[in-house]
């Protein structure tokens, strides 16, 4: 037994210092251009000093570091065709066998997106932690405590918003909350549970995220230079998302912060397309957003992906949506979401005829080096939020108020709903209609329980069914099988 484990040691050993080599080299590079880690740790000062950020300036770095991975892959595609594609409001489209796996409920460990996705997700966690454990080690007196109290709650909110994508994608998932900056036989007992970390159960995991933002909403400013920092509204409305979605849903908790988010001062847009049509960034109504200064260095390749003629693109609309904008008479928020252009010589499709092809129309700029921005959170998002924690807590009629004043702006009749029952489904087809394509659709499905009757019950043109086969286990994804095959203590998701 002792051979066994001197030889598994030293393997692990070799392989521990093949990595901080690797390290070592990706260390002359760019911060921002390192290849994300799989597992969260960011492996840190490989020689052991005990500082990490030196100066103010480092620390800043390192937080714009992490808010940077809000411009990568996941955050410019993934996320929407997590949300959307993925859900009964969009088609795949392109020509990825990943997504269609993901459109047609057919994942296995294999996906490439599952995999990319955990491993983008973990990086950004890794970046996060680098800098709550570190900011307050830095020595540079220049970094007041104010500032560093705001920079670590920054860091919380980050770290709390991408453990979230991780929960309602995973279930169950590892929790790190802290990085490996040295590795040797020394230490090898302390880190390999770092570097090799169980599933941790998700009410342990839905704590810490509530823990992060319980923190962040005390040392996170109430406003910013622009929406795509971490805010009081943005702590909060996380924080709503939180509480109706952990299991039971706390929708008195879900109130207060949504309550706390129309506190703040936020205001809908007099008219629903100002949202989209970029002249007013960061507006009046929005929470978070990503922001993007164009060109080859901050260009926005995201939008690309979702419009254009060069080549079949993501995330088409599906023929459930625009049978329901059609049914509801919601011309304004149709149009504004939905462009429809002839593709005649370009591609076929099996949903929609060449002459009259849907596109998204809320990502407009879709050039090259785009500096269209992403709005994450917005507080028409909140109010319907509020109008189901209402609903649900007895108040049908408050919950309407609400609800009726989101028609309002796209000039619809107040809702008919008037009973607790029917209010459900009124927000539940309220909020599908006013978000459509911003990648909440699926998830909503999943919270509210509705996920399986909903898809299972798709139809496509001339109202034929699509025969998904959406089952319990297909409601979480499967652990990536690199994962597993590397870290023995995890376990797979049943039904992989």
């Amino acid at each position: 037994m002792n051979v066994r484990r001197n030889h598994t040691m030293k393997k692990f050993i070799f392989g521990c210092v093949g990595l901080v080599f690797v390290l070592m080299l990706a260390s002359c590079e760019d911060f921002l251009e390192l290849d994300p880690v799989s597992n969260g740790i960011a492996v840190e000062n490989v020689a052991g000093d005990s500082i990490v950020y030196k100066t103010g300036a480092e620390v800043e770095a390192a937080l714009a570091g992490a808010y940077a991975d809000f411009k990568n892959e996941y955050y410019q595609l993934d996320y929407y065709v997590n949300g959307d594609a993925q859900s009964d409001d969009a088609y795949a489209g392109a020509d990825n066998p990943a997504n269609f796996q993901i459109d047609d409920y057919k994942i296995d460990a294999l996906n490439s997106n599952v995999s990319r996705d955990w491993a983008y997700l973990y990086a950004h966690i890794g970046k996060a932690n680098s800098v709550i454990n570190n900011v307050d080690k830095c020595p540079d007196a220049s970094l007041s405590a104010a500032r560093r109290k705001e920079i670590k709650a920054e860091a919380m909110f980050i770290r709390a918003f991408q453990y979230f994508q991780l929960v309602q994608l995973w279930g169950d998932v590892p929790l790190q909350l802290t990085e490996v900056r040295t590795i040797s036989a020394a230490n090898l007992e302390e880190i390999y549970p770092l570097l090799y970390p169980p599933r941790t159960p998700l009410d342990m995991v839905y704590q810490q995220i509530i823990s992060d933002l319980e923190t962040a909403a005390r040392g996170v400013r109430v406003t910013a230079p622009h929406k795509g920092y971490a805010t009081k509204g943005a702590v909060y409305t996380l924080l709503a998302k939180v509480y109706a979605t952990i299991e039971p849903h706390d929708y008195n908790k879900v109130k207060l912060y949504c309550d706390s988010v129309m506190a703040l001062g936020y205001s809908l847009m007099p008219q629903y397309d100002q949202l989209w049509d970029n002249s007013q960034e960061n507006c009046a109504e929005s929470i978070f957003e990503i922001n993007y200064n164009g060109g080859v260095s901050d260009g926005n390749w995201g939008a690309k992906m979702f419009r254009g003629l060069d080549w079949k693109k993501f995330n088409v609309p599906s023929n459930d949506l625009v049978k329901t904008f059609e049914q509801e008479g919601d011309m304004i928020r149709f149009n504004s979401s939905i462009v429809w252009e002839d593709v005649s010589g370009h591609w076929t499709d099996q949903h929609w005829p060449q002459v009259h092809y849907p596109f998204i129309n809320k990502w407009r700029n879709y050039t090259e080096g785009s500096d269209q921005n992403y709005i994450i959170y917005r507080l028409a998002d909140v109010i319907l939020l509020k109008a189901e924690a209402l609903n649900e807590l007895g108040d049908v009629s408050g919950a309407a108020n609400l609800v009726n004043q989101i028609r309002a702006r796209v000039n619809l009749p107040e809702t008919p709903a008037n009973d607790q029952a029917s209010m459900r489904l009124a927000i539940e087809k309220e909020r599908r209609l006013e978000l459509a394509f911003e990648g909440h659709r699926w998830y909503d499905l999943k919270r509210t329980g509705r996920a399986i009757e909903v898809i299972n019950n798709v139809k496509g043109e001339n109202d034929i069914p699509l025969g998904y086969q959406l089952t319990e286990n297909r409601l979480l994804w499967p652990i990536p099988q690199a994962e597993l095959d590397k870290n023995s203590k995890l376990t797979q998701n049943p039904g992989y």
